[in-house]
């Protein structure tokens, strides 16, 4: 009787291509995962470092239909003057109202009451954004 093998012997001629290719796989899937985490990270950091001005609207209260007051809370650099924009909506989500305010207040957070004209009955009050407002040359 003679014994039949099924394939070489393990370690013997080295590895297989199979596993060449699946080393070769890894490293370059790993190299790829660091650089996709790398340029997530860096336009992460990009966008938040990129606001120096940023606002949450705490509370509004329709005053008449002609009038909104707006409780902001912004938070700047003590140094900067922020811009927000405010925009108010009916109950048809028809905008009645669209304003910008600005904050040159020397504090990195500013607590303030605004007030808001509009064209008929708000229903709501959406803050649009901030920014840092140009510097007079």
């Amino acid at each position: 009787m003679s014994a039949v093998r099924e394939g070489l012997p393990e370690g013997r001629y080295g590895r297989s291509a199979d596993e060449r290719a699946d080393r070769k796989l890894k490293i370059i899937g790993s190299v790829l995962g660091v650089a996709l985490l790398g340029v997530v990270g860096w336009i992460g950091w990009d966008y938040v470092a990129g606001q120096s001005v940023s606002a949450e609207v705490i509370k509004f209260q329709v005053i008449s239909d002609t009038e909104v007051k707006v409780h902001l809370e912004v938070r700047k650099e003590s140094s900067v003057t922020g811009v927000c924009s405010l925009s108010s909506q009916d109950k048809e989500h028809a905008e009645v109202g669209r304003a910008d305010f600005t904050f040159a207040q020397n504090r990195s957070r500013v607590d303030e009451i605004v007030t808001l004209k509009t064209t008929n009955r708000a229903t709501m009050i959406e803050l649009i954004g901030c920014q840092s407002a140009p510097s007079a040359r």
